[in-house]
């Protein structure tokens, strides 16, 4: 079994929020770390029934519980009402709850109760290189990092079921789309995008519908876990700066299994977007598991389109730019590959450049650092890279 990095050690203390995208392993993350603990599984139909037609029957099976014991409920979005029971049982009965889901959007549609600050968020991303024993890069890229998709040779059957699922269970279970065909349409334009400049007006018309409807299904991917949006840093300091977003689906396989183009040929640009993709991908879970929400990233883009960096690491605290990454998928990579990071560096000249390249080994070239991207890899999680 993978060892996870994530491990929770908060519920010590506190109750929490457990979210996650479908199948990235929450389910089977808390039966190993709380074995002991009361677990409600709203996937099953007739628990969940039961909650429906009567949510205090939550509270009245819980009131004989000991203060501090640990109550598990897995799906809480599909039964809203259950939030205040929980929250009466925090209150008047000192017990914890991990509350786990794959999408916050029904209960802040529903008006639920999300417990006032009682209870910690927590997300728990696909798997992470470093939770992996011989992780093969190609794999990765290939077949992504959901564990059902990563552990087989050939995912592509695997991923098309769960894109059909993620349609079914997520967006016709909490009907918030009327016209499915033209969602279906999105997901794949959304594919095409993926990894680029956000331009509502243009997806609107490959997908035949208006720019509102575009943004509010984008919303729908980043509220249901399946997509979100890497911000511009918009600091000026010399040069004008693009102000738009880009956009990435949660894990790095479903856009190119969106467009079946696979498997990825090294060398082309596809491959070149997927490694880029992997690397926020990884960068995403390591702030998340280690600072929490004190850490961010975004890019950098001129105006002009003349300079950009893949990836900026940012101080929330202090606002300043840690580091600078750029993703290239070259094994030779030259001068003229770090443009951007020196441009960045005239700005933020304290600022550390990283090049993350297919390379065989790490050097120093003009002030930038270059690594292959496993061995980068492996110093951020050994915490050499961000501290």
């Amino acid at each position: 079994m993978l060892e996870r990095i994530l491990t929770l050690q908060e519920t010590a203390d506190d109750s929490l929020f457990l979210w996650g995208s479908r199948q990235t392993g929450k389910s089977t993350l808390l039966k190993m770390l709380f074995p002991k603990a009361r677990v409600y599984d709203l996937l099953k139909t007739d628990v969940r029934m039961s909650f429906q037609l009567r949510p205090a029957l939550l509270r009245e099976e819980c009131e004989l519980l000991d203060a501090g014991e640990l109550v598990i409920i897995d799906e809480v979005q599909k039964v809203p009402a259950l939030l205040d029971e929980v929250h009466w049982l925090i209150e008047n009965r000192g017990l914890r709850f991990i509350l786990s889901g794959s999408s916050a959007r029904k209960l802040r549609r529903s008006g639920a109760n999300l417990l006032g600050g009682r209870a910690l968020r927590r997300t728990l991303f696909p798997l992470v290189s470093a939770e992996i024993p011989d992780f093969n890069l190609q794999r990765a890229l290939n077949n992504g990092l959901l564990p059902r998709h990563y552990l087989v040779a050939d995912a592509r059957n695997r991923i098309q079921a769960y894109i059909g699922d993620y349609l079914q269970q997520e967006i016709v279970e909490e009907a918030v789309v009327r016209q499915l065909d033209a969602f279906t349409r999105f997901l794949q334009v959304a594919a095409l995008s993926n990894a680029e400049i956000v331009n509502y007006t243009n997806i609107a018309q490959d997908c035949g519908v208006s720019a509102k409807t575009v943004k509010e299904y984008f919303a729908i991917l980043e509220e249901t876990l399946l997509g979100f949006y890497l911000p511009a840093y918009t600091r000026v300091v010399k040069r004008r700066l693009m102000q738009s977003p880009k956009f990435y689906y949660f894990d790095v396989a479903i856009p190119n299994h969106l467009l079946r183009r696979v498997p990825l040929q090294a060398g082309t640009d596809i491959y070149g977007h997927a490694l880029e993709h992997f690397v926020i991908q990884e960068l995403r879970a390591f702030l998340s598991y280690t600072f929490g929400e004190d850490k961010s990233l975004c890019y950098w883009r001129t105006l002009d389109n003349k300079y950009e960096v893949d990836i900026l690491v940012v101080n929330q605290i202090t606002g300043d730019v840690e580091i600078a990454i750029e993703v290239k998928a070259s094994d030779h990579v030259t001068s003229s590959d770090t443009k951007g990071l020196k441009a960045f560096s005239e700005e933020h000249p304290d600022t550390k450049l990283f090049l993350v390249s297919m390379e065989e080994r790490a050097r120093l070239m003009n002030g930038v650092e270059v690594w292959p991207v496993v061995q980068f890899l492996e110093r951020l999680w050994a915490k050499k890279i961000i501290n």
